[in-house]
């Protein structure tokens, strides 16, 4: 199964927090310091905010997939769409550890593609001894911020 995918940033993270759990009838599946995820089942999305971005909006949308099979038949139809694919593989991004791609629409919003992988304790890892060409992305392509 395939879950739709938005990430928002916030100014105010307690008080979106509030707003999204009544909008949501549902609590966070997951809260730090400056992200929430809640993982909604009717309609399935997985719905993050965070105060990582330089301004208040949609940051990106997306897809997350529940297998590696999943993942690469969106990757063959964002290559088929004829768009740039900025392919991440293995990354860390969002308190998670995930293989992902992105691809930039024709109005330059972002669209990440990911597998969950696991839950890590913090927002990103550094990639041990990479020169910053080497370093990953874990963002969004256009806007330089993330979130699974």
């Amino acid at each position: 199964m395939k879950r739709f995918h938005v990430h928002l940033h916030v100014d105010d993270l307690t008080r979106n927090i509030h707003f999204y759990s009544r909008l949501f009838a549902a609590q966070p599946a997951r809260v730090e310091g400056d992200y929430a995820k809640w993982m909604l089942e009717d309609p399935p999305v997985n719905f993050a905010i965070s105060t990582r971005g330089n301004q208040p909006g949609v940051d990106h949308l997306g897809f997350q997939t529940d297998d590696a099979e999943e993942l690469a038949t969106l990757k063959a139809r964002a290559q088929a769409a004829d768009m740039a694919l900025l392919d991440e593989g293995t990354t860390t991004c969002c308190y998670a550890r995930s293989e992902k791609h992105w691809v930039t629409d024709p109005q330059g919003i972002a669209w990440e593609h990911f597998h969950t992988l696991g839950n890590i304790p913090v927002f990103h890892e550094a990639a041990p001894a990479a020169t910053p060409a080497d370093t990953p992305v874990c963002c969004a392509p256009s806007s330089r911020s993330c979130c699974n």
